[in-house]
């Protein structure tokens, strides 16, 4: 079975586990952890930060940023369609008693114009907003990279208007092999940012979230409260070390096999690429009316041998990673051919 529902899925290679077995490991709640240790400084001068701090999952480290960034009864602005808006069971408002406000962007971007006049007026029947958030890659935007010109335009409007910058990069690693730029560059203009190793990177789990010294001794502390503390992380923090060794530049082989799907799903009139080819190496599709619903499509695929995620009624999401050979997309492609095919003369 080729499965393409999700880049977490992958699993550790056979040297990274190897690389986990031989890895130095201390507490690092009541000490330090050695390996965790080089984890986050390496992580930190990599995005151009002062210090890091990993903690299990990437919401972990989306919601204590915004913690940390905001008081409860504060705001933070967001794209409608983002990840901590809509798959973090609205954690903001459970654990730290803030509030979204959404705006529509266009596949994920958020443009200055977009965001212009959303800040709250300062007086005592609203809510202060305190934080932008954006996300590079995009998810729901089909693995859009956001334009950097963008980034800065509308970090610097944040920063000129009080507020404070976060960046939800999941999928940083592959904006940065998708444009050329470093992921520091990318990184520049936010306040925090959050980076992942369990997706395309390949590691069994974790994330890490960067930014001052004085905001990761706060993330450290919420942490804690939120039962992120870890003894001995560096058998896992070894396999993230590894991906950044081995897995980083190989995420091109992942966003051409994606682009390979693309156009095969262009082949027929019916299907739909949002946004044209794909970025990086996330691929969402609209199924037609005329052929069925995209969980049926699901379900057809299922049968010759591909798992993918109706990711709508009407949309099906691809998403290719380190599992996934050159061979097996050949294969997923044809099995697209065939549903798609079968379709049309039923």
């Amino acid at each position: 079975m080729i499965d393409l529902r999700s880049d977490t899925v992958t699993r550790p290679t056979t040297l990274m586990r190897e690389a986990m077995y031989r890895a130095e490991v201390g507490d690092d709640v009541i000490d330090v952890d050695p390996t965790l240790d080089a984890l986050q400084c390496r992580t930190a001068e990599i995005l151009g930060k002062e210090a890091a701090i990993f903690m299990p999952s990437g919401t972990m480290t989306n919601q204590i940023a915004l913690r940390v960034h905001c008081k409860p009864g504060d705001e933070f602005l967001c794209d409608s369609d983002c990840h901590i808006y809509n798959y973090e069971q609205g954690a903001f408002a459970q654990l730290s008693g803030l509030v979204a406000k959404t705006i529509q962007g266009k596949q994920g971007v958020l443009t200055l114009e977009d965001l212009s006049g959303s800040i709250r007026p300062l007086n005592e029947h609203m809510v202060h907003t305190r934080l932008l958030c954006m996300e590079n890659t995009h998810n729901r935007g089909s693995g859009k990279v956001q334009p950097q010109a963008e980034v800065v335009r509308a970090c610097h409007w944040a920063h000129d208007s009080g507020l404070q910058t976060h960046l939800d990069g999941a999928r940083l690693f592959n904006a940065s092999v998708a444009t050329g730029l470093s992921v520091k560059e990318l990184s520049e203009p936010f306040d925090s940012v959050s980076v992942c190793f369990s997706k395309g990177l390949g590691a069994p789990l974790g994330s890490c979230l960067a930014g001052t010294k004085e905001f990761v001794a706060k993330a450290r502390r919420a942490r804690k409260l939120f039962g992120g503390g870890m003894r001995q992380v560096g058998v896992v923090a070894s396999a993230a070390m590894y991906a950044l060794d081995h897995h980083v530049e190989r995420l091109t082989l992942d966003h051409a096999h994606a682009k390979r799907l693309a156009r095969t799903v262009g082949e027929f009139d019916f299907l739909k690429v949002m946004g044209g080819e794909p970025e990086t190496n996330i691929l969402i599709f609209h199924i037609g009316p005329t052929w069925g619903t995209a969980h049926e499509f699901a379900v057809e695929l299922e049968k010759n041998g591909v798992k993918t995620m109706a990711f709508s009624p009407i949309s099906i999401r691809m998403v290719t990673h380190l599992d996934v050979s050159s061979d097996q997309i050949d294969q997923a492609c044809e099995a697209i051919r065939r549903v798609a095919t079968r379709a049309k003369s039923a």
